[in-house]
This record gives C-alpha cells, sequence and structure tokens, in this order.
C-alpha cells in the first residue's frame, strides 16, 4: 500500500498557492487546488521516476502551475512505500484542500 503524508509547511505553501491564483480569477484557485492534488496522487504510480535534486529527495514538476513538489521515499516492514511531500518555497495560511488525501 501506497501512503503520502504532507507535511504542515507544504500545506500551507498549498494554501498560499490556492489563495494567490483566486486573488488573481475567482475560481483559478479551485482549479490550481485540482492540478496540484492530481500531480500529488500520480505519485501512487509514477513516485522515484523524478529527479534526485538533493541527497534522496526528488522533485515532481507541475504539470499546469509553476510549483514544484519535493519528496522522499521511505520503505518499511507493513508499507510499500510512503511519501514525504516537502515544499519550502513559500510560506503561508490554511484552506484545509489538502486534509483528505486518502494515506
Amino acid at each position: 500500500m501506497i501512503s503520502i503524508r504532507i507535511s504542515e509547511d507544504a500545506i500551507r505553501d498549498l494554501d498560499d498557492g490556492f489563495a494567490f491564483y483566486e486573488a488573481q480569477d475567482p475560481g483559478l484557485g479551485d482549479y490550481f487546488a485540482t492540478c496540484l492534488r492530481a500531480d500529488i496522487e500520480s505519485l501512487r504510480v509514477f513516485a522515484g521516476i523524478h529527479r534526485i535534486v538533493y541527497r534522496d529527495y526528488h522533485r515532481l514538476l507541475s504539470r499546469v502551475f509553476p510549483y514544484g513538489v519535493f519528496y522522499t521515499i521511505e520503505t518499511d516492514s507493513r508499507l510499500f512505500g510512503r511519501f514525504w511531500i516537502y515544499d519550502e518555497t513559500l510560506s503561508g495560511s490554511g484552506t484545509g484542500y489538502w486534509d483528505d488525501i486518502e494515506p
């Protein structure tokens, strides 16, 4: 089973991205959230194929928005893999769009 964990800093960054794009044009924030959620969920299939940019950190570039998702892969005896998502390029406050990504 694949598990995805998103750090609190990354959630704040994603929320900031939502707020930024929503301020540009109403509805664009929702499109941003949908696209980034799809990019993050794609890690269930494609994790590990992205370029390693620092030590064991991979970088997934969003297909639509100028956004990068940095992640590591952990394995243990109970799980096939666990992904920790990190993004320290932005900072901000929360709207909760990312709370329900299923582990």
